[in-house]
């Protein structure tokens, strides 16, 4: 606290974006960033991946993404051994995650050209796809995606997620459909994490009246995936004082844009200092409660334990201490809070390059909200089960979809920015908005035909060349069945 209100103090004077005054606004006045570059080559390069592949099914895309990931190895009875081939599981399972994760159901996905009936889609359904086998098909290809990328063009793997919420309308009839106040409708909360090239590496779904912090703590712990999440950018709904302790204690760094920063107040790191920082005087308040924080700090290294360990969610813990706010060890918490929230604000003013960072991964975190509308049309995209388990699995099969889609366009974008003619296109500002998530070459909608015998013309490295057959080596479909 010392350093970062000591770094902002000094160079109050040379921050042309920055003005700390005695306001009845709030005292601090931050003028918003400068418009970066735009990206002027972008364009170009998703014109020719759709020369290249043409319009491509999103039944094909997934398909892609499952032959080459081998992420349906995760998926097995949950009620012991089954009679199915591996082929014929692998397609029925394809179609099934394709019927959640667009909305429209597996009856209507039945109607294709594929030859497997509604019976036989919603008994694999019921007897292998499981929320669990969902989830870890959906880490796979995400794990998948890390490994394919190329440092050359993606650089060196990130460490820093963006979360948010989006609401998901559902049926009125529905009588477990809640009203959200803020979104003013009723539905569920689906709350995302994304890093920042754009692949979603965790998803639940949350109620209406959930927190949106436990939500976020929850998910840059819980992911699953090879990625190691060191910092987390959120909106102000994502954010509060005990989630800065909370995450403080975890040991990642919460990076939130905060809505009404003007109003924010800055705390003293020691007492008896009234002139340590005059630049900051009408933003500062009292000094941080060091005792109390030794006090608790034993309860404090519990709690977040049990976090860590699983042996507590978030949600309860938070919970427990909203129904008891005087509880010793939660003020102990909102104060380390308090300190850590000074910390990052001190930091957010002084840096510029900060605030476009955390504006970018929230940039992101849109676009991804953007591609899910577009996956999930089916039903106006609203939920029409009251299960529970129902609308969890549209979740994750939603989370498939967008991941497959991440993964075999880093594939296509690979390929083509691979030779030289169109790599040396790339200028700083493309390579800054260059993303795998996107959607203008999908074509979602119309029948659902499935050919497992015919593949993306895609170079990858250690997986089968293009146009291979999908099913066993030598192996005629006849005998598989």
């Amino acid at each position: 606290m010392t350093t970062e209100l000591t770094l902002l103090n000094d160079r109050m004077p040379r921050l042309s974006w920055l003005d700390i005054a005695e306001r009845k606004s709030g005292a601090i006045r931050l003028t918003p960033a400068e418009a970066q570059p735009e990206p002027r080559n972008l364009r170009r390069i998703k014109n020719e991946v759709q020369r290249r592949w043409g319009i491509v099914p999103l039944i094909d895309m997934l398909k892609e993404a499952v032959l080459r990931t081998g992420c349906l190895d995760a998926v097995t009875s949950v009620s012991g051994g089954g009679s199915l081939s591996a082929e014929v599981l692998a397609e029925r399972l394809l179609l099934v995650i394709y019927a959640y994760g667009t909305n429209t159901g597996i009856k209507a996905v039945a109607s294709g050209g594929h030859g497997h009936t509604e019976d036989e889609l919603r008994y694999v359904r019921r007897r292998y796809l499981s929320a669990e086998a969902a989830r870890a098909i959906a880490v796979n290809i995400a794990n998948a995606t890390f490994a394919a990328r190329s440092t050359d063009l993606w650089g060196q793997g990130s460490t820093a997620v963006a979360s948010d919420s989006t609401h998901v309308r559902a049926y009125d009839q529905n009588l477990f459909t809640e009203w959200h106040s803020r979104y003013g409708g009723r539905g569920v909360l689906i709350y995302w994490h994304v890093e920042k090239k754009s692949l979603a590496i965790h998803s639940q779904l949350i109620n209406c009246t959930a927190s949106e912090v436990a939500a976020m703590v929850e998910g840059a712990m819980r992911h699953g995936t090879t990625m190691d999440v060191e910092a987390n950018y959120t909106d102000s709904h994502g954010q509060s004082e005990i989630g800065f302790c909370v995450t403080r204690l975890l040991n990642f760094d919460l990076l939130p844009r905060i809505k009404r920063i003007n109003k924010v107040k800055l705390y003293r790191p020691t007492a008896g200092e009234p002139d340590a920082y005059p630049q900051l005087t009408p933003a500062l308040t009292r000094p941080i409660r060091w005792e109390l924080i030794a006090q608790q700090y034993d309860q404090m290294i519990k709690y977040a334990t049990a976090i860590r360990t699983r042996t507590a969610s978030t949600e309860a813990i938070l919970r427990r201490f909203t129904r008891n706010a005087s509880h010793p060890t939660y003020a102990a918490m909102l104060e380390v809070g308090r300190a850590q929230k000074t910390i990052f604000v001190a930091r957010y003013l002084r840096l510029r390059d900060l605030q476009r960072e955390i504006e970018e991964g929230l940039n992101v975190m849109e676009s991804s909200n953007g591609a899910n509308s577009v996956i999930a049309y089916g039903k106006g995209g609203e939920i029409a089960s009251n299960r529970r388990d129902e609308q969890e699995m549209f979740v994750l099969c939603l989370r498939i979809l967008q991941s497959a889609l991440v993964y075999v366009n880093t594939l296509m974008l690979q390929d083509v920015l691979g030779e030289p003619e169109w790599a040396d296109l790339l200028t700083p500002a493309d390579r800054r908005g260059l993303t795998p998530l996107f959607w203008s070459h999908i074509r979602p909608y119309g029948e659902v035909n499935l050919d497992m015998d015919t593949r993306l013309n895609l170079a990858a490295p250690g997986v089968p060349g293009p146009r291979t057959s999908a099913r066993s080596i030598d192996q005629p479909r006849a005998e598989q069945q």
